[in-house]
């Protein structure tokens, strides 16, 4: 008689992709991120991967620098830590709200989707593979 192995549990998460749009006007987009919170784990991360030859092929000017800064920075918040700054206080779910409110900015959150985990680590990098790399 063999034994069943029980899987491990799953939990609700959401994710929204970071779009880099050079040129508000022109509405064309990149993504180069993920934002990925699982309220069970009390779990809130982001990843990011720039790809500077197609960001620059949108818009040969774009500040690199700038987006790449934007970019650490939402890593930063969600980090938690000194790099948070007043963010840090807060907990994940609230970060993670804070970071997805719509913003007219180059660095946009996308809509929010939701989805099922056992490794929410594991899965905002599943995430950044098949949606951003």
């Amino acid at each position: 008689m063999t034994e069943a192995v029980e899987a491990p549990a799953r939990h609700v998460f959401e994710y929204a992709l970071l779009r880099v749009v050079p040129r508000i006007e022109r509405g064309e987009q990149i993504n180069a991120g993920v934002l990925l919170y699982c309220r069970a784990r009390s779990f809130v991360a982001a990843r990011t991967h720039l790809d500077e030859a197609r960001l620059l092929a949108l818009d040969p000017h774009a500040d690199v620098a700038g987006v790449h800064a934007a970019l650490r920075a939402v890593e930063g918040v969600c980090a938690g830590g000194a790099a948070a700054g007043q963010a840090a206080a807060d907990d994940a779910g609230r970060r993670f709200r804070w970071l997805i409110a719509p913003r007219s900015t180059v660095v946009q959150p996308g809509p929010v989707h939701t989805g099922l985990t056992a490794d929410p680590a594991a899965e905002v990098e599943r995430l950044l593979g098949l949606l951003v790399r």
